[in-house]
């Protein structure tokens, strides 16, 4: 059988209408705001797959270690015969590892940028020519159906602590829907950047080569290519930094000049020195995930810390 057949993409991608309006309120407010999830066009999931390399970028590499060295724990926490769901799959580095661990029976990846998705589906599913895969293409911070059906139980996958770009209620509120989807009989494997030293935080979303300030940037070339804006990529400059009573690193793009920026045939003005918010990226303490969970439904956990307690790997289950 070829293994591509094996492979079903579903395109739940948004209108650009209703993804321009949500522009238009984001840039309406006092303080300017994008949401994150418009990072992720093909070139923006390149690009953080580049961030993931770098040598201040400590997660992604530290949450790979803890996957490896603790897969055959996982795994007997996981049983066999279950639908795994991952959100935000991106280049599917970490889903490899648990492909070969869980040999789950059905893998539903979930993702915003369509065309990295199908690619990175179709590679999947040639070197894993035994995996049926249901990509989707979705906004999944919004409400969602799975567009097809299965009667396997459902697990799911969150890696690369993306649940610390919501405010926390809306992390929490997230937990509940993912509680909601896996059921009773499931569970949710996520990642969660843990509170660290301040300079630690800081270096890792500064990096040297400047890749993460390139990332930052690209919302708006993405922004001028698919929603009709004219924004000056070179007038605006990357900042991010730690709010400590937040508890979240904080990145903003700076306008470098007195401006105006047209976007879907609105007028927005620019003064020196004025940012737009980006992304929050909310750091927790053990505790605090667990108290998350309890809320969203989950009654028992099973986590695991690297040594420094930089990252932390939770299993979520009832």
């Amino acid at each position: 059988m070829n293994s591509l057949s094996m492979v079903h993409f579903y395109d739940q991608g948004v209108e650009a209408g209703d993804v321009s309006d949500e522009i238009l309120v984001g840039l309406n407010k006092r303080q300017k705001t994008l949401s994150p999830k418009f990072f992720y066009d093909e070139k923006g999931s390149q690009l953080f797959t580049e961030i993931t390399r770098q040598p201040e970028y400590y997660p992604t590499r530290t949450e790979i270690q803890l996957l490896r060295d603790h897969a055959g724990e996982i795994s007997e926490l996981i049983g066999e015969d279950f639908l795994l769901i991952e959100y935000g799959s991106g280049s599917s580095e970490k889903i490899r590892i648990l492909l070969d661990s869980l040999r789950p029976s059905l893998y539903a990846p979930l993702d915003i940028s369509r065309d990295y998705l199908a690619q990175a589906a179709e590679a999947l599913g040639r070197e894993y020519p035994w995996l049926e895969v249901h990509a989707t293409c979705v906004d999944f911070t919004a409400e969602f159906e799975l567009p097809f059906e299965s009667e396997k139980r459902h697990v799911s996958f969150f890696p690369g602590s993306s649940i610390g770009n919501f405010e926390r209620s809306e992390a929490a509120a997230f937990l509940s829907r993912i509680r909601s989807l896996v059921g009773a009989d499931g569970g949710l494997l996520i990642g969660v950047d843990m509170k660290k030293d301040i300079t630690v935080l800081n270096k890792a979303y500064n990096d040297k080569s400047g890749v993460t300030a390139d990332f930052n940037l690209n919302i708006l070339e993405h922004i001028n290519r698919e929603y009709d804006a004219d924004f000056d990529l070179g007038r605006f400059k990357h900042e991010a930094k730690y709010d400590v009573e937040e508890g979240c690193i904080q990145m903003f793009l700076v306008s470098t000049s007195d401006q105006s920026v047209n976007v879907a045939g609105h007028h927005f003005q620019f003064s020196e020195g004025e940012k737009i918010h980006t992304e929050n990226s909310h750091k927790y303490t053990v505790d605090e995930v667990l108290k998350m969970a309890k809320g969203a439904g989950f009654t028992k956990a099973k986590n695991w810390l690297d040594k420094d307690a930089l990252f932390g790997v939770f299993y979520l289950y009832s």
